[in-house]
């Protein structure tokens, strides 16, 4: 791996030569080992953007839940003031979200502001309200915090339909002293999020569909980085702020937000400081979706499909145990991906947690995403057969949890968490962030090389698999004996889930197990809805970023 003072050289002279410092660090990297597990910049597949192959040393922490989450980048913002920089993407924001008991988005992000810090934020700009989106509380959010003396911009650089879908925090102090931040990962600044492990909800909540009940719980994920990666993390958030386009060509956004004093051009963002120093064991590699887009973007003239390369990577790799939790895994494309792992390998088994209802009771949606969902699921089921379990997650009451997490962990050494789910859409189309992880530090518990691979499993991928699992089963901490070893962990998963279902059948009969993983079934629709949901879900649901050549292939 490039050393990172090289890197800042590499930047230094890029600077001068007027030409991208990927680029340069593009033909360095030709003398630099393959990382067997990440992208090389060249399978990264665009040369314009800025940000490194991966980065080494990284010390990455796992948020399980929005209130852990929201207390740390609450503790993070309170420690900014004069001079520091603090900068957020969102695809939904909510000013009244509470981040702690007494603190709400606004009053942390404006205080900031107020005590001389500098406040940047990109909001997706969003379809209008009566589609059910949130463009009237995103414009509220970037009005309060402008008020305060940050700037937040209503970002609709995005294809027709799209959506800018990162969810991310960057906090960089001027005191060397105080350790650089970020934050990566599904959960946006909103109502609804702030759950953890009990699943009893939000009360600062949000409409929902019935079956989740009056305050829906949520399960979702962030990390928190420190690191050499803190600066790649902020390089994201530089290249799209510096994006020339405008920020909305359609009158009926631009004309409503010069009345109300909505930012339309974006001020110059300080000097970048240099990349923080080493702060652990941990390799991140940064994985993005930006389609093509006419006018360009400057950093992926061509768009850039580095998350979903990544998967088929990482997934041809895979041997023993793929575990996933996903919002929504409704796509063909996707799937074929899958099942090809599966059929590679005889003994890969496939654990998936997914949401048991969908979160919005559109009659253009519900149908089409089932049709999508089940195509996709039919797909990996015909590759994996019993080595396939689907799954859904209800909390101890017997209420279902909205499962909102993108997490992938292959063979307990390479972890993914971000926002871009597991259809076409986020691998192609809408702006994604995902930080991938493989930690140098290996677990020395057996089976100490799952894959059979000589890799060895990795203490963050292991334990992070171990926790979220654990959560699902009712396990406490340590209670990892047959969780440990992917086989007995697959049969345990299995087991649990089955205990529960068959308990559903006939609960008067004895008490409820532990546990809250179900056999995931879906209600397909019935014929006559799925051609008409057909169309809808190409073209709406679910659209293809990518360029023709790239779809006829079949490629990403």
């Amino acid at each position: 791996m490039i050393p990172q003072p090289l890197h800042r050289t590499i930047d230094a002279l890029a600077r001068r030569l007027g030409r991208s410092s990927a680029a340069l660090n593009e033909q360095v990297q030709k003398f630099d080992s393959e990382h067997p597990w990440f992208l090389s910049s060249e399978e990264r597949g665009n040369p314009d953007t800025r940000i490194a192959a991966w980065t080494d040393g990284n010390r990455v922490t796992p948020l399980v839940h929005g209130k852990p989450y929201f207390a740390a980048l609450a503790s993070a913002l309170d420690a900014a003031g004069e001079g520091d920089l603090v900068l957020f993407t969102d695809w939904r924001g909510d000013p009244e979200q509470l981040l702690t008991d007494d603190t709400t988005v606004e009053d942390a992000l404006a205080s900031v502001a107020q005590r001389g810090g500098i406040v940047k934020g990109m909001v997706w700009r969003s379809h209008i309200e009566t589609l059910g989106f949130t463009g009237p509380k995103n414009r509220k959010l970037a009005l309060r915090l402008e008020e305060a003396g940050g700037e937040v911009i209503l970002d609709q650089r995005v294809l027709t339909l799209g959506s800018h879908h990162q969810k991310f925090v960057v906090v960089r102090y001027q005191d060397p002293d105080t350790v650089d931040l970020a934050f990566v990962g599904g959960i946006d600044l909103a109502r609804a999020r702030r759950d953890d492990a009990d699943h009893f909800g939000d009360p600062v909540s949000r409409p929902f569909p019935p079956e989740y009940g009056e305050l829906p719980a949520w399960h979702d994920m962030q990390v928190q980085v420190q690191g050499p990666a803190v600066r790649d993390i902020e390089h994201v958030f530089r290249e799209r702020w510096e994006d020339p386009a405008a920020l909305s060509r359609l009158p009926w956004h631009a004309i409503p937000d010069i009345l109300r004093g909505v930012t339309r051009e974006v001020s110059e963002l300080p000097e970048q400081h240099d990349a923080p120093a080493a702060a652990g064991t941990c390799s991140v590699q940064l994985l993005r979706t930006y389609p093509r887009r006419r006018p360009a973007y400057p950093f992926a003239t061509q768009g850039e499909f580095s998350a979903a390369r990544a998967y088929a990577k990482v997934l041809r790799r895979a041997r023993e145990l793929v575990y996933v939790e996903d919002q929504y895994l409704w796509s063909v494309d996707v799937a074929r991906v899958f099942a090809a792992a599966l059929r590679r390998s005889q003994d890969l088994r496939l654990v998936i947690v997914v949401p048991k209802h969908l979160d919005d009771d559109s009659a253009i949606t519900i149908p089409s995403a089932l049709l999508g969902h089940s195509a996709a699921l039919d797909v990996i089921r015909d590759a994996g057969g019993d080595r396939v379990l689907v799954l859904d997650l209800e909390n101890d009451r017997g209420i279902p949890v909205y499962v909102h997490s993108k997490v992938c962990i292959v063979d307990d050494v390479w972890a993914a968490v971000g926002s871009d789910n597991f259809n076409r859409r986020s691998w192609t189309h809408d702006s994604e962030l995902t930080a991938a992880i493989v930690d140098d530090e290996r677990d020395v518990r057996e089976p100490v090389d799952p894959a059979g691979l000589g890799d060895g499993a990795r203490v963050f991928a292991r334990e992070l698999r171990l926790e979220l699992i654990r959560e699902h089963l009712g396990r406490a901490p340590g209670d990892d004996e047959d969780l440990v070893d992917p086989a007995s962990f697959f049969d345990a998963v299995s087991s649990s889930a089955a205990r529960l279902d068959a308990w559903h059948t006939a609960p008067s009969a004895s008490p409820r197990p532990s546990g809250r993983l179900r056999r995931h079934e879906i209600d397909v629709p019935p014929q006559w809805q799925q051609r008409l949901a057909a169309v809808a879900y190409r073209l709406f649901v679910d659209p293809d970023g990518r360029p023709l050549g790239m779809r006829f292939r079949r490629r990403f």
